[in-house]
């Protein structure tokens, strides 16, 4: 060791453990606050970040364990040392997010039934009402977890938990509005509710117990099939007026959400979590939950984006980075759901045969105009310019015709949220499987 490196070891062992520790906390908590908020595309972007803040935590982690009892007598109290597995269960459930890893997901999952069990926040949450608030925003992020995991049992727990919680505080501290957590409470009570009826029949991932191992799964024809393509990303939205939902999670996306994954249902898993040690550790589980989650012989999840009611602008920039970022071999699925207009005629003059809009899809890619009422229309004053011999018309006539499209904001808005077909057609340069759930499906089905 260098002269250097003992001297620095000689400067950092006179420095106080909890001066070390708030400093190490300064770091976290900067580092914490810049990745917060990051998408959840744009992956490679953003990666080393996460990494970075990974390192830091784990190191805050392992120091406040190591030195517990002097930080304890230096006036730690047990919410901050919640607030530190908090932190590090948000970033296994986001790191899960960007890259669809099951292991990510049920890290994230016994950290935050660590901090239930040990109820970290539980001491002094009623005299407290920061205190309170993250106890609830706890519960919260817990439930979320539990519902991707599939652990119900869990999932009614911490409701009943939410619910006591936020009586208690709406007695305690009279002069505050719970409005919001009321609303949080009644979205989870009518989410469980409408989707009570899949529990009991089967997963909606794809579960090695149920179902056949892709390896005998009919495989396309290899002169159709030029290159080995494999589902490596998805973008999940919908939007519906009064949507069933929780936090930024919709029913539609979360059910599309499990049937591209693997099994890591609870259900097959024995009832255990991560237990408490000495010194608040968290002490290894008897189940592994990793690595029962883990199977060598299967391909990773594909990495999903879902996204909440986002503007055309936002859904087109996702869909273009995605698109940027996917490798050669990739094959991405675009999952849509949303009410929205079906084509018909708008206006027709002379004697010609109106157009079929389905027909002349494509003649509409190439005259498209969107107006404010939502509308889209396209005219041809030419017979020439008509690919469709039974649409000529005399000179001077003019067709006009609508063009459905989804409904990706208010009515009101017009054409400035409305998804069309043509919107799509750039992104078809890679492989796309489009899945459209509305009652204007049938205007994306392709016709040329």
């Amino acid at each position: 060791m260098s002269q250097q490196q003992m001297n620095n070891n000689t400067s950092s062992s006179n420095i106080p453990v909890s001066e070390r520790y708030w400093t190490l906390v300064d770091k976290a908590d900067k580092k914490f606050s810049k990745i917060r908020d990051l998408p959840y595309y744009e992956r490679n972007r953003y990666d080393t970040y996460f990494y970075k803040v990974f390192k830091v935590y784990t190191q805050l982690w392992k120091f406040q364990q190591e030195n517990r009892q002097k930080l304890v007598e230096a006036g730690l109290k047990r919410w901050e040392i919640g607030e530190i597995a908090s932190r590090i269960g948000q970033l296994y459930y986001g790191q899960y997010m960007r890259t669809s890893e099951a292991s990510y997901l049920s890290e994230a999952y016994i950290f935050y039934e660590a901090i239930l069990t040990r109820e970290y926040f539980r001491e002094g949450s009623f005299q407290d009402f920061n205190l309170a608030n993250k106890q609830l925003r706890f519960l919260a992020r817990f439930l979320m977890v539990c519902l991707v995991l599939n652990r119900r049992e869990m999932v009614h727990q911490l409701v009943n938990q939410l619910k006591m919680l936020v009586d208690e505080c709406k007695r305690t501290f009279q002069d505050t509005d719970f409005k919001e957590w009321k609303l949080v409470v009644q979205e989870i009570v009518r989410f469980l509710k409408a989707d009570t009826a899949f529990m009991n029949i089967r997963p909606l991932r794809y579960s090695l117990v149920l179902d056949p191992h892709p390896d005998v799964l009919p495989h396309v024809a290899a002169p159709v099939a030029r290159k080995n393509l494999r589902l490596r990303d998805a973008v999940l939205s919908s939007y519906h007026h009064n949507e069933v939902k929780f936090s930024e999670l919709t029913l539609d996306t979360f059910r599309m959400l499990q049937c591209l994954e693997w099994e890591p249902s609870g259900s097959f898993y024995p009832s255990a979590g991560g237990k408490s040690g000495q010194n608040g550790a968290l002490a290894s589980s008897p189940i592994n939950h990793s690595q029962d989650i883990a199977d060598p012989t299967l391909p990773p999840n594909p990495r999903k984006a879902v996204l909440y009611r986002p503007s055309l602008t936002h859904f087109i920039a996702v869909l273009a980075t995605i698109c940027e970022e996917l490798p050669p071999d990739g094959v991405l699925l675009v999952y849509l759901s949303a009410s929205g207009t079906t084509g018909h005629t708008l206006s027709l003059s002379g004697s010609g045969t109106g157009i079929n809009t389905a027909e002349n899809i494509t003649r509409d890619f190439q005259s498209h105009t969107i107006h404010s009422d939502g509308t889209s229309t396209s005219s041809m004053s030419s017979p020439s310019n008509s690919p469709n011999p039974s649409a000529s018309q005399k000179k001077g006539d003019c067709i006009s015709y609508h063009t459905g499209c989804l409904q990706f904001g208010n009515r009101g808005s017009g054409g400035l949220n409305c998804i069309y077909p043509s919107d799509l057609i750039p992104f078809t340069r890679r492989p796309l499987f489009i899945i459209i759930e509305s009652d204007a499906s049938e205007v994306f089905k392709a016709s040329y």
